[in-house]
Formats: structure tokens, C-alpha cells, sequence
């Protein structure tokens, strides 16, 4: 298959205008480089973009049956991207993660119980545990020479006390890029295990492994563990769907799978949307080549970041995700400073480290999915800016 066109376009802007109004409340400026949305910047896999318009062009819209082809073609994807058998799991339709997690919280835990999470982390977990009545546990990572690791410790700790009954476990991570091993996958295995927690693995990710990394399926390792586990998975941030594709939970737990089932029946969670069914069946059928292009276009912009950063800038290097984390500690700058100096100062707009969790301060999130004229651009506005101070 030759290499889909498109994949570094020169302009980063053809999508913002709908984040203009975030971009203006968050950094005060329309001027800057918008860096900071975990989505790919580029044009997007012409298979999907060409099932859409095919499918628009039907002129019908309505009821439609979702087809059994939809959740084959990401068993097919799965085996062939990933070397996993997925087809002998429970696998719903779900609209996003976010309403996974949430469901299978409210389900699988008690008002008040502990949800473990891995700050710094994606922004919407501590929100959707608040919102659901629960409490969020802290288990940061580690961040030792440039590198982040779990502390196995503290969430052997955390997971002993029985009010914490439920992990999320994001893997890869976002927003450090940890691409997790089979051995830290496993001894997360086996603690929850050994004190019955329910780890929910967002997945979403997996398809963003930089080599030599691997993503290994949370699924293969519980498969070994009397753990009890969901995952996660679709096509939204792998081919930049979020707005229009319904995602996946894959789980051997038929309590989960039972509990989840009811809920979306109760509240129509599932409910078709033909344009989802046409994106997300073309985008595992035809995406292969786009995606490998879009890990070597993130490989390339990682390094021009590697190369260009200024010393007082480290990139800490992912090994998955097109989310890469830079320290700005060395600056100085204090956490509200931090994002107005990139703004206003820089001319980039990236997601302040904070967000993640408080130990996020001091750091910042970057897209690297998006052309390398925009990061190499981002690189020099940050370079320049570090002089200036």
C-alpha cells in the first residue's frame, strides 16, 4: 500500500477554529500555536474520510442495525496489529471512555469507596471519580533520570485498604508516554488481585507504541491472574475520531459485562449512529499505512524536539502516544506563570502540567501529531523565548 497523502500538512490551524473560544479563555490569545489537544493534527486517513463522504452522499439517516462487522474488524485489527485473540471476550459498544469508566465505577463500587489512580494523569479521571460520589487515590508515578516508573509500594499500600476497591490504569500513559512492560503489568496484576481491586485499563492509546516499544494488552496478562479487569479500546485517538466514533469495553468478567450491558439498556447508551458505524469499520480496515506514517511523522518531531530544546526545556522521552511531557522546572516559574509564559511569551499553547494532578507542576503536554514545520516553529519560539528571560 503506497503512503497516504497528506500526513505532514504545512498548516496546524485548518482545525481550530472550534477551539478558539478554550484557547482564548485558557491563554488569552489567538495568536499562538495551538499544541495542546490530544489529537492529530494532519489530514486524516482517506479511507475513513472517504467512507464518510460515501456515506453522507446515501442521503439516508436513519435507523440502521450496527453490524457484527464492526466489532470483527477490531478483533481483526487487534490480531494483526497487536498479535492479541480478542474475539473470545465480552466486547460492548460504548459511546466514549469516559461513560465506561464512569458506568463501571458507579456499578462495580460503593458511594465513598477509593478509586486508585497514577497521577500525573489524564485530566478527566479525578473528575469522573468526583462526579460518580467516589474518591480519588493517589498513586503517583516516579519520575527517576528522566524516567517514569509506578511506585509498587505505595499502590500495594493503597489497594490493602478495602475502601479502595477500583484502579484506573492508564496504558499507555498519558500524559508521560509510558509504554508499560509486561512485568509492570503484571506485579499491577498481581497486587489488585491479591486485594480485590477492579482495574479498569484505559487502552486507548495502544495503537501509539513508538517502536521499540510494545503495547501489551492488560487482557494477556490477566489471563494469567485471577485479577478482575476491563479495558478500553477504539479508534478515536488513534485516527483522530473522537467526535464521531462510539468506543469499546473488552472484559472476562461477566459481573462487569452483565452490570454494563443493564445500565446501557436502562439510559440507551447504544444507540446507532450511522456515521460512527462507517468510520470506525473503514479506520481498522484501511488505516494501517496512515498510522504508520503518523508514528514516523511523531518520531521525527520527537526529535526535532530532542535536538532543539533549549537545556532549560528537557523532554522527557515517550515511549508511546503522539503526547510528549516537557519539564520547564528549570525555569522557575510557578504554576499559574507557567501557561502565560508559554502564551504569551512563546506563542504556544500547551496543556500546563497541573491539570494532570499537582505533580504535574512545573511541566507541559505537547502534541507531536502534526506537521514538523509546526514543532520545528514551536521549537524556536520556545528557544527564543528561554533567551529573552
Amino acid at each position: 500500500m503506497g503512503k497516504p497523502t497528506g500526513i505532514d500538512r504545512s498548516s496546524a490551524n485548518r482545525r481550530q477554529g472550534s477551539d478558539a473560544a478554550t484557547l482564548i479563555h485558557h491563554f488569552g490569545s489567538e495568536t499562538v500555536l495551538p499544541l495542546w489537544i490530544a489529537e492529530p493534527d494532519v489530514d486524516l486517513a482517506p479511507c475513513v474520510v472517504d467512507a464518510l463522504v460515501a456515506r453522507a452522499a446515501t442521503a439516508w439517516y436513519g435507523y440502521e442495525t450496527r453490524p457484527d462487522s464492526v466489532i470483527e474488524s477490531f478483533q481483526h485489527w487487534a490480531l494483526s496489529r497487536h498479535g492479541w485473540q480478542s474475539s473470545d471476550l465480552e466486547t460492548i459498544v460504548s459511546p466514549s471512555v469516559g461513560t465506561s469508566i464512569g458506568v463501571l465505577i458507579d456499578e462495580l463500587t460503593e458511594p465513598g469507596d477509593g478509586v486508585i489512580i497514577q497521577p500525573p494523569v489524564f485530566t478527566g479521571f479525578k473528575t469522573i471519580v468526583s462526579h460518580n460520589g467516589r474518591n480519588a487515590v493517589r498513586n503517583p508515578l516516579v519520575l527517576s533520570n528522566g524516567h517514569y516508573e509506578m511506585d509498587f509500594g505505595d499502590l500495594a499500600l493503597k489497594a490493602s485498604d478495602p475502601v479502595n476497591s477500583f484502579m484506573i490504569l492508564c496504558s499507555p500513559h498519558n500524559p508521560v508516554g509510558r509504554v508499560w512492560t509486561e512485568d509492570e503489568l503484571s506485579t499491577v496484576a498481581a497486587i489488585c488481585a491479591a486485594h480485590d481491586v477492579f482495574v479498569l485499563a484505559d487502552e486507548i492509546h495502544a495503537d501509539l507504541a513508538l517502536p521499540p516499544s510494545r503495547f501489551t494488552p492488560f487482557a494477556t496478562i490477566a489471563a494469567h491472574s485471577p485479577v478482575r479487569w476491563a479495558a478500553t479500546h477504539g479508534p478515536i485517538k488513534t485516527f483522530g475520531l473522537a467526535g464521531v466514533c462510539d468506543t469499546l469495553i473488552l472484559t472476562a468478567d461477566d459481573e462487569a459485562a452483565d452490570r454494563f450491558r443493564t445500565r446501557s439498556s436502562q439510559f440507551h447508551l447504544t444507540r446507532n449512529n450511522v456515521f460512527a458505524i462507517e468510520a470506525f469499520g473503514a479506520a481498522y480496515r484501511g488505516g494501517a499505512a496512515w498510522l504508520d506514517d503518523l508514528l514516523s511523522l511523531v518520531s521525527r518531531n520527537l526529535d526535532v524536539l530532542a535536538d532543539g530544546l533549549p537545556h532549560e526545556i528537557r523532554l522527557i522521552t515517550p515511549e508511546g502516544t503522539y503526547l510528549a511531557w516537557l519539564d520547564f522546572t528549570a525555569l522557575g516559574l510557578d504554576v499559574a506563570a507557567l501557561p502565560a509564559w508559554l502564551a504569551n511569551a512563546a506563542g504556544v499553547a500547551l496543556s500546563p502540567g497541573h491539570w494532570f494532578g499537582r505533580e504535574g507542576a512545573g511541566f507541559a503536554r505537547i502534541t507531536t501529531a502534526s506537521s514538523t514545520a509546526t514543532i520545528e516553529q514551536a521549537v524556536q519560539q520556545l528557544t527564543s523565548a528561554v533567551a529573552e528571560r
